[in-house]
């Protein structure tokens, strides 16, 4: 058991790590921050966030700007209308081994056992794909032909969805909203923020020019 001056060491260091990923999203994302005070209180808490808003309003951006900053294991996943199940969890496919002849199935693994999983337009899907990341989100683990296999942990889920009114888009079902720790509308930024987004644009600020932010406090 740790001692509590260590532990409160601890929770300090975390604490300011935390707060220094605050202040590097903020220095490249910009207009958007109460959506980065909830996105790493989802990190510190190993929650899942859902985003809502209308494209060109840095969701996948600030996700990517992230993944450059914690060291995290990351996937993207594109939800479209023909995406299915199996694209997302993995599939067990037919082995043969050329030298004996021997015919197995294998699992091979989809992009939800990456760390950090960023679900882009996932109300693109039909129900029965999004249905997919349920167990995933709640238990941690994936069953594909009846057996079960653990995921990487932390493991996170970070969505974005376009809002109702648009085409080509389907409800999230009740059981999956629940699985968010937390569900951020995201407006469009003042003009402030847009005036210093073409300032940073045209100085050529680049994601990868920031410094990374260690993920044990995760």
């Amino acid at each position: 058991m740790q001692s509590p001056a260590h532990s409160q060491m601890s929770m300090q260091d975390a604490s300011n790590s935390l707060r220094s990923l605050r202040d590097q999203l903020r220095a490249r994302v910009f207009g958007q921050e109460t959506l980065i005070d909830e996105l790493v209180c989802c990190l510190a808490a190993n929650g899942h966030l859902l985003m809502t808003g209308a494209p060109g309003v840095a969701k996948t951006t600030l996700i990517r700007t992230v993944a450059s900053l914690v060291q995290l294991p990351f996937k993207r996943v594109q939800f479209t209308p023909d995406l299915l199940p199996s694209d997302i969890v993995g599939a067990e496919i037919l082995n043969i081994d050329p030298a004996t002849g021997v015919r197995e199935f294998r699992f091979v693994k989809g992009p939800v056992f990456g760390g950090l999983i960023l679900a882009d337009e996932i109300n693109r899907a039909s129900p029965r794909t999004q249905s997919a990341l349920l167990e995933a989100m709640q238990e941690r683990r994936v069953t594909v032909a009846g057996k079960t296999h653990e995921l990487p942990w932390p493991f996170l889920v970070f969505a974005t969805q376009n809002p109702f009114e648009s085409e080509g888009v389907f409800p999230l079902p009740e059981a999956q909203l629940d699985r968010f720790l937390m569900h951020s509308l995201v407006d469009y930024p003042g003009a402030a923020a847009e005036l210093t987004m073409l300032d940073e644009h045209a100085a050529g600020t680049l994601v990868g020019e920031l410094p990374e932010i260690k993920s044990d406090v995760v």
